[in-house]
């Protein structure tokens, strides 16, 4: 059971750590910015200094979410990266492409499915310039943001789990798990005095989503559904190559979604989707995407099972 202890300690260091981490945090840039307003008056340096408490908790937990990560591995009893799945990258490039084109595809449909519909309609205030710069700057995002999440939630949390339970019993959990994780959202600005302990104030609030019942559902389902095809995918070819080119592809539709389209007023979101996560949320995804995870189920189901997770 020590893969299970790891990972509980770890949670609970990335959350709680965070928490306390982000009020001297906060301090220091509010102090930063005071003695040296010019610095702090524009640019990145300008955003945070701006940016409101919630904030900073959400990058707190992320930091150390990151810098905790190697030790997690490590105590994990994985010895080395290749074990949890970044195998030598020398002939993966098939593999990556491979996943990179079944999420453009499978999230294709539902973006044809929305225009056809008249659920979202192109915007008509970018300029080709403005519209491929960003979708290079979605492109960079998304490749950073799928290897760092299926370093963790697939080569670490679900590879963890498979130590102790079955493999198909550590995929449902690590998908939940994900998914979950995907509705922990930043707070809203209390306006109150700014204590060692308003981090820690912060934390339930920061999963009211999941409490929202038209919030939740069936973006939970879906997201379940996307880690299970993640982690089946790892499960069946022995690294993540596969799983981070399917996971970059998912990722990059859901910001070009939000970066090239808007949602009429008349249209049903709950039915569509809304928000950051608008292309996967909405009903109409859950059949695309369950669809999509029994046809590569199919597809795989007689690969041979990896001895190893350094294959």
């Amino acid at each position: 059971m020590r893969p299970l202890r790891a990972l509980l300690v770890y949670i609970l260091a990335v959350f709680i750590g965070g928490a306390l981490l982000a009020p001297p945090l906060y301090w220091l840039v509010q102090s930063l910015a005071q003695h040296f307003p010019d610095t702090f008056a524009h640019g990145l340096a300008g955003k945070v200094a701006t940016a409101d408490f919630p904030r900073y908790v959400n990058r707190c937990i992320l930091l150390i979410a990151l810098v905790g990560l190697w030790p997690l591995v490590k105590n994990l009893g994985f010895a080395s990266m290749a074990e949890v799945g970044f195998a030598n990258p020398r002939g993966q490039l098939k593999r990556f492409g491979g996943g990179f084109v079944l999420g453009l595809i499978s999230l294709a449909i539902i973006a044809a499915l929305a225009f056809t519909c008249h659920a979202r309609k192109l915007h008509p205030r970018l300029s080709g310039g403005e519209i491929v710069e960003r979708l290079l700057e979605a492109a960079v995002a998304a490749l950073i943001t799928a290897t760092l999440e299926e370093l963790l939630f697939r080569g670490a949390l679900f590879g963890a789990l498979r130590k102790v339970f079955h493999w198909r019993v550590a995929l449902v959990f690590s998908s939940v798990f994900y998914a979950v994780m995907h509705y922990f959202e930043s707070a809203k600005d209390a306006e109150a005095p700014i204590t060692w302990l308003s981090g820690l104030h912060l934390l339930p609030l920061m999963f009211a989503n999941l409490g929202n019942f038209h919030s939740a559902i069936p973006g939970v389902f879906n997201l379940t559904i996307v880690g299970m095809l993640l982690a089946w995918a790892y499960q069946r070819t022995g690294n993540l190559y596969f799983s981070i080119g399917l996971h970059m592809g998912w990722i990059f539709w859901v910001k070009a979604y939000a970066i090239i389209t808007y949602m009429p007023h008349a249209t049903d979101k709950w039915l569509w989707g809304s928000g950051r996560l608008a292309i996967v949320n909405g009903w109409v995804a859950l059949p695309v995407l369950f669809g999509t995870l029994l046809v590569f189920v199919w597809k795989t189901s007689n690969t041979q099972h990896p001895t190893s997770n350094a294959q």
